[in-house]
């Protein structure tokens, strides 16, 4: 028809003229009367070609490769459909669910925008498919189909539609959008997801949770938790090496210990075309108000490969300077957890996919991370720290804050890093042992984590460094220093069975934990009020802990009905923990500051649990874009061995410290808590229109963890905890230009049962409050531009202590230039002056000054940053 009307429009400007004012030209009109008859031959034979193409196909594929979809396809249309296998992922997992649409159509839904053109030849279709050009990816990745594969909710990929659960994903473009403009990773993530908390603007992401509980956070579905609970998850990547970020909310069955609260899964980014690819960033932040506060970054990345080989090498760099608060008063540097000012960012990662074969794959990552402070500017505690030194370390003086202050001259033997090399391989192939698809993968991670120079917890409050009453030995400042060595491996099977989906594997991992505890020298660093520090001696701060796991799983899933499925697993999880000998933390003090000379140690040894996890759901369809389900499903979690052990009562006979009774693991082995949660959701997922997601939830655990504030060991209690809620999120977006407008919410009730007055609000040590998000944009062809508002509420627990919430907005736009992008964000335009979570925990974790431990909201800031990819 396109070209009938083509040959309409040549016929009236050259034959449609009044002929007294236009020259009779009989060659010209011989000429098109030929044309036309080629025209009319050739749209004939158009024709002809579309009416294959507009053959209705009925038929359902579920989870198959695209090669095997592109097969059954052509069968059923009575066709033979041909293509590239090197222009075309002919291995990409895929579902096919269609009910008399159009061959044409059917094949434009598969192949999305690779798609270029569909030859007719007789009986053959060839498609003919297109690179995507590099700078259009993350805006042709929006339009692509909304039926998303993920990983995250099960070892293999599936897709969101077919998930009985609440899962969100992140893409490129919505975390560039936030990080291009400012917004740091932790607090983009809380912003973009409904049920994760507000991030911490520290190092540390301590309390920061998804539906009131643990996360377990992956990267390439590697976890980057450990069973010391330093909570460095999100300082461990930089953005600009993210491709998209997948989260589970809620309990899992499938992953294994600290999957709780749910799952997030980072997903790095990959060579996508086989030419020379590179993109490059630059941006600056600040709040410029201060020639101290300024945030400079670089990042960099080349890509290539060919038909067998492709890979990826990013470099980030961030050098950071201070932050200032809405007053335009620097914030106290965090001496606990640490923060990220003055702090140096480097991330160089890698990444190689080989297609040894043509149902086989191999991928290959590696990093080095290191986020370390780097200035010579530090945290004066004042002359002999009488800024900041306990009343019970200073004659019963209490500290001045008044003396704190940031100046020049910091130089410490360690400062507050966190460095890491990570290793991940995975091997694919498909169709063996009866039509099975086969997963290898094999991981290794070393990390090291120095922290701040500070106070050392568990000897500030209990004062054991006493050698008399009134006779109390200088407080020295101490840093913890944890390293973690991790590798395992996976395998997994998994076959589709006409309706039934089956899943099963093992899993190995095995992690080793060493804490020390570096002491400097007292006098020198009283001398320069904590400005100067120089190791004297290193202790045990934790005792060195193994931990073994092997686990075995099996899920299953049965498509009742092309709406109805309903899915059911098990997991059994076997772990073993060694512990060494260790003496108490606070003996060994004593013992190296001259309050005795030995002390026996709690004894170590090795004890291994079970723990055996299900989970059963069922989701409908109530049409193409909706769907409710329900499921059950159980997580757990581990106490920390290096906080649960080594602890014990002593008394000092003569010069020495005599063991009286103590914890360990052999008298007191560890024990998962269980936790049972209860879904009940709906959904209905589009990138343009009406978009909404919502779930009711109820979880219930068997213990609870509780935290001793003097040693800062924990323990378990028999009290039952529970959490309930709802995380919901509502769009509307217009496309391809127009609004973008939506909102989400968090409710969550966390409470513990008390033995007196039963079920109470639970504490806000480890609970946040409910919060709400809400957006307002507008998007063009070459500029778009979006303001956001978060508003957390107040929360008051059982013992009286409170968390003030807080409302803060953002506004971020970016401008297509000629060449790249130009973004620009202001974050927290109305400049509100407010203290973080952590900073409120920290004041009750470590008392007075106050001062010193009040980690305050970053005030008014400004980004601007250019990215390009070519």
């Amino acid at each position: 028809m396109k070209h009938l009307i083509t040959v309409g429009n040549i016929f009236k400007k050259y034959c449609g003229q009044d002929p007294i004012q236009k020259k009779k030209n009989t060659k010209a009109i011989s000429a098109l009367a030929y044309t036309l008859i080629l025209m009319l031959f050739f749209s004939l034979n158009v024709a002809a070609q579309t009416s294959i193409l507009d053959r209705a196909v009925n038929i359902q594929l579920k989870n198959v490769r695209l090669s095997d979809a592109l097969s059954a396809i052509g069968d059923k249309a009575g066709v033979n459909i041909t293509y590239s296998s090197t222009k075309l992922n002919v291995d990409k997992i895929v579902t096919v669910n269609s009910a008399n649409k159009s061959l044409k159509t059917l094949l434009n839904e598969l192949l999305g925008k690779s798609l270029k053109r569909l030859d007719v030849k007789d009986n053959v279709i060839t498609i003919e498919t297109k690179e995507v050009p590099s700078a259009t990816t993350e805006n042709i990745r929006q339009m692509e189909d909304l039926d998303e594969v993920v990983v995250v909710s099960s070892r293999t990929p599936k897709h969101i539609s077919d998930i009985p659960g609440t899962v969100w994903v992140v893409d490129s473009a919505k975390l560039q959008a936030q990080i291009r403009s400012g917004v740091p990773l932790k607090e983009a993530l809380g912003i973009l997801i409904p049920s994760l908390d507000i991030g911490n603007q520290g190092r540390s992401n301590y309390g920061q949770n998804l539906r009131g509980r643990n996360i377990l956070v992956m990267l390439d579905g590697v976890s980057l938790n450990s069973s010391r609970a330093t909570n460095r998850q999100f300082d461990a990547i930089d953005p600009f090496n993210i491709e998209k970020i997948e989260v589970l909310s809620g309990a899992s069955a499938i992953y294994g210990g600290d999957a709780t609260g749910g799952i997030i899964n980072i997903v790095t980014k990959k060579a996508k075309a086989q030419k020379l690819s590179l993109e490059t960033e630059v941006g600056g932040r600040s709040g410029l108000r201060n020639s101290g506060d300024h945030d400079l970054r670089f990042a960099q990345s080349i890509s290539a490969g060919n038909e067998v080989v492709k890979g990826r090498l990013g470099f980030a760099y961030q050098q950071n300077a201070g932050a200032f608060d809405g007053k335009n008063r620097q914030i106290v540097i965090d001496t606990k957890q640490s923060d990220f000012q003055y702090n140096r960012t480097i991330d160089l990662f890698g990444n190689v996919d080989i297609k040894p074969g043509k149902n086989q794959t191999l991928n290959f990552d590696a990093q080095y991370y290191e986020s370390k402070y780097n200035s010579d500017k530090g945290l004066f505690l004042g002359q002999n720290l009488a800024g900041g030194l306990p009343a019970n370390a200073n004659n019963g003086q209490a500290p001045d804050p008044s003396l704190l202050d940031i100046r020049d001259g910091f130089s410490s033997d360690v400062v507050p890093r966190s460095k890491r090399f990570f290793v991940n391989g995975q091997y694919r192939i498909t169709d063996i042992l009866g039509g099975q698809n086969f997963q290898f993968q094999g991981y290794w991670r070393t990390e090291k984590l120095d922290f701040s120079p500070s106070f050392p917890e568990g000897i500030v409050r209990t004062r054991e460094l006493t050698v008399s009453p009134g006779n109390v030995l200088p407080l020295p400042l101490a840093a913890s220093r944890q390293n973690t060595n991790l590798w395992g491996f996976r395998m997994v099977l998994s076959k589709q069975f006409d309706q039934v989906n089956l899943t099963y594997g093992a899993d190995f991992d095995r992690e080793s934990f060493i804490g020390k505890q570096a002491f400097f020298d007292a006098p020198t660093t009283y001398s320069t009020g904590g400005l100067t520090n120089r190791i004297a001696n290193t202790l045990g701060r934790f005792p060195d802990n193994r931990i073994v796991g092997f686990s075995g799983f099996a899920q299953a899933s049965w498509a009742v009905t092309d709406q109805l499925a309903i899915a059911g697993g098990i997991r059994r999880q076997h772990m073993s923990v060694s512990v060494d000998d260790f003496v108490r933390f606070q003996q060994q003090v004593s013992v190296n500051y001259g309050v005795g000379t030995s002390a026996d140690a709690i004894p170590g040894g090795k004890n291994s649990y079970n723990v055996t996890l299900f989970n059963g759901s069922v989701i409908y369809k109530l049409n193409d874009q909706q769907q409710v389900w329900a499921n059950f499903a159980q997580g757990f979690s581990v106490p920390d061995p290096a906080k649960t052990y080594g602890i014990g009562s002593y008394q000092r006979e003569g010069d020495h410290w005599k063991l009286l009774n103590s914890i360990n693991v052999k008298d007191s082995p560890l024990s998962g808590v269980k936790t049972n949660q209860f879904e009940l959701g709906w959904r209905r997922p589009a990138k343009t229109g009406f978009n909404a997601q919502a779930a009711v939830y109820y979880s219930l655990s068997d213990k609870a963890l509780l935290t001793n504030f003097s040693t800062f060991t924990i323990s378990l209690s028999d009290q039952h905890v529970r959490n309930y809620g709802l995380e919901a999120e509502v769009s509307y977006r217009q496309a391809p230009e127009g609004f973008d407008v939506g909102a989400s919410a968090h409710v969550i009730v966390a409470e513990i049962k008390t033995p007196a007055d039963g079920w109470k609000r639970n504490s806000i040590i480890t609970n946040n409050p409910s919060k709400a998000v809400a957006y307002a944009g507008w998007k063009a062809d070459d500029f778009s531009v979006r303001v956001q508002g978060v508003h957390t509420f107040n929360l008051k627990d059982y013992q009286a202590l409170e968390l003030k919430g807080f409302t803060t907005i953002d506004l971020l736009g970016s401008l297509k230039l000629p060449l790249g992008v130009l973004s620009a964000g202001v974050q927290n335009v109305f400049n509100k002056q407010y203290l973080t979570f952590w900073g409120q925990r920290a004041v009750i974790f470590y008392g007075a000054p106050s001062e010193l431990y009040q980690y305050n909201g970053r005030g008014r800031t400004y980004m601007l940053s250019y990215s390009i990819t070519y």
